[in-house]
């Protein structure tokens, strides 16, 4: 039996949760790829705000090894979607949104609901 998911602990969620490369001359349905709210940040955490993966794994409450997981799925998605013109598309995972409480993460607008997608 393996172990539940840990939550994992997010600032806010996304501003804009949809990337698209610029229409084609066909229109051609293309299957979005899906990154969950705890890569989304992870990448946020890491890229734009110069945390650590130590940092980000503390601020989020899960391992180390788990972030450097989360960041390299994240990162896989996101130059798939470059590379092959693929939309992005942002949501799910188990995670809790900050209640600004606890370590300070320059958010603004968390509240502590609980979402699990």
């Amino acid at each position: 039996m393996s172990r539940p998911k840990k939550c994992r602990k997010v600032c806010s969620m996304p501003v804009v949760n949809m990337f698209s490369p610029a229409p084609l001359q066909e229109e051609i349905y293309v299957e979005p790829i899906v990154m969950t709210i705890d890569e989304y940040e992870t990448i946020r955490l890491i890229d734009r705000e110069g945390f650590s993966q130590n940092d980000c794994s503390k601020y989020m409450n899960v391992a180390r090894t788990t972030v450097q997981q989360v960041y390299n799925s994240a990162r896989k998605k996101i130059a798939d979607a470059l590379v092959l013109g693929i939309p992005l598309e942002i949501y799910g995972g188990d995670y809790i949104i900050c209640d600004r409480k606890e370590l300070p993460c320059s958010c603004c607008g968390c509240n502590s609901i609980f979402y699990k997608h």
